[in-house]
């Protein structure tokens, strides 16, 4: 294929870009998504009109089972999600403080939540696309867990987490305790 001198600056800079911006940027080519207002760089939303009311005293208490790792390089969509449900939840018209979220990281999805460090020895110098989303929704009370089965597996030390990360015994003694807090499991 053949590329103009505009068509190779334009990819050029997408590609000089690329690895600093957020998940949000390929989401927000999808017609009718936008930024959250809560958390703008990460989990897009679409405003849906017509959808069955939410309770005005709903409160969600929801974790997140995560085994399933991101591309190298990319954001694991499972941890973007719990952006996306911030903010649609928030632009629904719930307040932002009866959402307590948690994410549950077991196999192979541990490395995700790993420093740059770690993350690039296990994926060929890939940078960990999911550190920014790591430490905005932190900022925003979300708990990041990882099983300690798994990173006893896979020989990932407490210390190359990502700062903030929790380590439980397992994800099951993670998602017992999350239970008996009230919380419950969202199988997205």
């Amino acid at each position: 294929m053949r590329y103009t001198r505009s068509r190779f600056l334009a990819l050029l800079v997408a590609g000089a870009l690329a690895p600093g911006m957020p998940a949000l940027a390929q989401d927000a080519l999808r017609p009718g998504f936008h930024a959250g207002t809560v958390i703008p760089a990460f989990g897009p939303v679409a405003t849906v009109e017509g959808h069955s009311p939410i309770p005005a005293a709903a409160t969600f208490s929801i974790a997140y089972d995560v085994s399933e790792p991101g591309k190298p390089g990319s954001i694991n969509r499972s941890i973007e999600t719990a952006a996306r449900f911030i903010n649609m939840h928030v632009e629904a018209g719930v307040p932002r403080d009866a959402i307590r979220l948690a994410v549950v990281v077991h196999g192979q999805a541990a490395f995700d939540l790993t420093d740059a460090a770690a993350y690039a020895a296990k994926h060929d110098g890939a940078a960990n696309a999911n550190l920014a989303a790591i430490a905005t929704l932190l900022q925003h009370d979300v708990q990041f867990i990882l099983c300690g089965q798994s990173a006893a597996a896979l020989g990932i030390q407490r210390e190359s987490l990502a700062p903030g990360v929790q380590m439980a015994l397992s994800a099951m003694t993670a998602h017992a305790l999350l239970q008996q807090q009230g919380y419950t499991l969202n199988p997205f």
